[in-house]
């Protein structure tokens, strides 16, 4: 009596265990699919947005740097990084720029802001911004309102315009703000105006340098198109409004027609030897010298 009893009492463990069991599957293969589509969805989501800040911070916030390519890398259900490859156009010479390894999940995204932000090189008697994984020197722009740098305002003009044979780019800065004509007559043609240098926040520069992003963009064949689409990208860029100094530009120059705005540097290429026009020039506060490539037979540098 007892045996028959445990025998059932078995065999109805094994039934619920098996119907467990296949509920179990049913469940998991009705779920995978399920969980794969949400994971693609936010994962898509989260790397379209990736995608999107890297291009508008290249827009507004990366002087004289453009994008080659964007690679996305080892993509799955959960995430993946995108791979940015960047140069500078000096002249008519690229030049390698570092290349950034930013990732994405579910959950957000996380740019490589290690590469992003320069190193800084001191010593005794030197002080220079370079670009970390290529170490070439970074071009620096000084604030009309900033009266006081660490290592002062520096004007690299004499130095740069005895080098024979080369292109270079140099980050002009000036004595106050001008507009985009006032600008276009004291630059002579030799140069290209690579980059507009518009705003940036003004900080205590005194004791070390502080980091600080600028902002401007790259006038092309039609700077007031071109100042327009910046006007739109730093209002996507900064959509919540966080950024004090985006804000305060947006505030002051919104209903201002191009022809008005006020222009604090430019980012200028050109071949170093016709720098030395600019020597002396009393518009000029400070000017810094960034890439510089030698000339070469096979390659023309830019009118």
């Amino acid at each position: 009596m007892d045996s028959s009893l445990n025998k059932a009492l078995k065999k109805a463990k094994r039934k619920q265990f098996l119907k467990i069991v296949l509920i179990s599957i049913i469940v998991v293969l009705i779920l995978l699919p399920i969980l794969y589509k949400t994971g693609n969805y936010f994962a898509a989501k989260s790397s379209n947005r990736l995608h999107e800040v890297l291009y508008l911070y290249h827009q507004v916030a990366q002087p004289n740097i453009q994008i080659d390519s964007r690679v996305t890398s080892n993509s799955s259900t959960f995430g993946g990084n995108i791979v940015t490859n960047r140069s500078k156009n000096i002249h008519g010479y690229l030049v390698q720029w570092s290349t950034l390894t930013s990732s994405y999940d579910w959950f957000g995204i996380n740019i490589d802001y290690n590469e992003l932000t320069p190193g800084f090189y001191w010593s005794d008697n030197e002080f220079y911004e370079y670009d970390k994984q290529t170490k070439n020197k970074v071009a620096t722009f000084y604030h009309p309102s900033i009266q006081e740098y660490h290592d002062g305002v520096q004007n690299e003009l004499t130095e740069i315009s005895q080098m024979e044979n080369h292109v270079a780019e140099v980050a002009i800065s000036f004595d106050q703000p001008y507009t985009y004509q006032e600008i276009q007559t004291k630059i002579p043609d030799d140069f290209n105006i690579a980059w507009l240098y518009m705003t940036s926040p003004i900080v205590d520069e005194s004791k070390g340098p502080s980091g600080t992003m600028v902002y401007g963009f790259h006038p092309a064949n039609s700077p007031k198109e071109a100042y327009d689409t910046f006007m739109r990208d730093l209002e996507t860029y900064d959509p919540k409004g966080h950024n004090d100094t985006i804000q305060q530009f947006l505030k002051s120059n919104k209903n201002k027609p191009f022809d008005e705005v006020k222009i604090l540097g430019v980012m200028l290429t050109g071949q170093t030897e016709n720098f030395k026009t600019l020597e002396n020039q009393d518009f000029i506060r400070g000017a810094s010298v960034g890439v510089t490539a030698e000339i070469v037979p096979y390659i023309r540098p830019e009118n």
